[in-house]
């Protein structure tokens, strides 16, 4: 028997009667012949983690522009944090964990540079509009891998697509996904308002923190914990109602105290004007697009392109790329 073989009797062995079988997926859009090592969500999972769009995550903002510090997060850890509580999650849901991985490693890429402030921007000025999830599902099923994408399981690119918005993914393991990266970023990014010095621990909602936890740590703890006991060997996944209250408002504490207007937030005006001047600028010269870029012209319009390439950037590219457009360079 082969070990992927092996696997799926285990998952059909061990996992919850709710939990998504590798082996019962609803394929691919391109047929593949099976690996003989590892399951569909496996494979999923490294095609993922192997691609150009991941690795371009470490140079992406979460929440702090341009930080001096090296402890705060990037889009790259926050994807790996995502996938670490999603994991645990799924472990004591006794749900499919690769799948789960797989999703949580996925979930972010189509991620613009300096954040949802380069999202905002493109989807103002793009007429086809611009969600960092549906990008995410652009990017795995059509722009990596040099426009062939990565194929990847029906299950996967739903959980990607879903975890962001009103829409609940088909499987358990794409709704884990949805409530890990709400779980990450709120704690996460109050960490890093903290050493910011924009918040204090007392500065949090009391009655949060009374049904939370007084630390990320705690807090995320206790929400895996709730979660994992209010859903365990049930066809749902959700919080307690207390829970789920104490979540929302701590949330709506960061729009209002960190997200938006905070100091932590002063270069997102010029972070946006970057990411706009570049689109708007290439559009007009579409000849600036590296020539890799020009077979997708042939594929989609120009408008569809330029937002691909412009929300591929890494921030670094995104300024680099703007000097050299717009800052004259010295001579002698």
């Amino acid at each position: 028997m082969l070990l992927r073989e092996e696997l799926e009797d285990l998952e059909e062995k061990n996992l919850s009667p709710y939990a998504t079988l590798s082996k019962n997926s609803k394929g691919r859009t391109k047929q593949e012949k099976d690996c003989d090592q590892r399951t569909k969500f496996q494979r999923d999972r490294d095609r993922i983690m192997y691609s150009k769009a991941f690795r371009r995550l470490k140079h992406k903002t979460q929440v702090f522009i341009s930080p001096e510090g090296d402890h705060y997060r990037t889009r790259l850890t926050h994807t790996l944090e995502v996938a670490q509580i999603a994991r645990s999650i799924a472990r004591g849901l006794r749900i499919n964990e690769d799948l789960t991985e797989a999703i949580s490693l996925g979930h972010d890429l189509g991620h613009t540079p300096f954040g949802h402030s380069g999202e905002h921007v493109l989807n103002d000025i793009c007429k086809h509009g611009f969600r960092h999830n549906e990008q995410s599902l652009r990017v795995v099923e059509y722009l990596e891998n040099k426009n062939k994408g990565l194929n990847l399981t029906f299950e996967v690119k739903d959980g990607i697509l879903k975890h962001s918005g009103d829409g609940l993914a088909q499987t358990l393991e794409g709704r884990v996904v949805k409530f890990a990266d709400r779980i990450a970023y709120i704690n996460h990014d109050i960490e890093d308002a903290i050493s910011a010095n924009i918040l204090q621990e007392e500065d949090l909602p009391k009655e949060c923190v009374k049904v939370l936890g007084v630390s990320s740590a705690r807090r995320i703890n206790n929400m895996i914990v709730n979660i994992t006991n209010t859903s365990r060997n049930e066809n749902f996944v959700k919080m307690t109602d207390e829970f789920q209250q104490a979540t929302d408002e701590l949330r709506n504490f960061m729009f209002k105290n960190v997200y938006i207007g905070s100091i932590a937030k002063k270069e997102e005006k010029k972070a946006g004007n970057i990411v706009k001047e570049l689109y708007t600028y290439i559009l007009k010269n579409p000849e600036l697009l590296p020539k890799e870029w020009e077979e997708n012209l042939k594929l989609d319009d120009l408008d569809r392109v330029v937002c691909d390439y412009v929300a591929g950037m890494t921030d670094r590219y995104a300024v680099r790329k703007f000097n050299e457009i717009f800052i004259p360079e010295s001579w002698h």
